[in-house]
């Protein structure tokens, strides 16, 4: 019946076939768009963990040139550090000795806080007061789909 239809000559597609086209292109493209974002956001969460471990050498490195004492603020560190590391970062890392308590500043996704006297549980990312001078804690928070997560380095 189909080619009493059609006439000699005649090509095209059914508004089926056109369909099933456009159906599989939208699906295409809604997969798309759940995973460009979470592609991106996991890029950022892998830079800020980078600049952290970076920042935690430099603060080392400066520790051990200057007989193990910690920077007393960042511009101390000025000499190691020229800006092009913190490539995710709005501002500045900041030094504090305040270590933060429940729900206290990990600084931001666009700030690293370095914690002196205390040390980073990498598990939980919980940073805890530490009695030694020589002891630090980088605190920064990383993207998730929902409010950001606390996390740090450290030495």
């Amino acid at each position: 019946m189909k080619n009493l239809l059609r006439k000699k000559g005649q090509s095209g597609f059914t508004i089926i076939e056109v369909t099933i086209v456009l159906a599989i292109a939208g699906l295409i493209m809604a997969i798309v768009f759940v995973a460009v974002p979470a592609l991106e956001r996991s890029a950022r969460n892998t830079q800020r963990k980078n600049d952290a471990s970076n920042l935690s050498g430099l603060v080392s490195e400066y520790a051990s040139n200057h007989a193990g004492v910690l920077p007393a603020q960042y511009s101390d560190m000025s000499s190691l550090t020229s800006g092009q590391h913190w490539s995710i970062m709005d501002t500045t890392p900041t030094l504090t000795s305040t270590i933060p308590g429940s729900g206290g500043a990990y600084g931001s996704t666009t700030q690293l806080v370095i914690y002196k006297g205390a040390t980073c549980d990498p598990q939980t990312g919980a940073i805890t007061s530490n009695p030694s001078d020589r002891s630090f804690a980088i605190g920064y928070q990383i993207e998730t789909t929902g409010d950001p997560e606390n996390a740090c380095a450290g030495d």
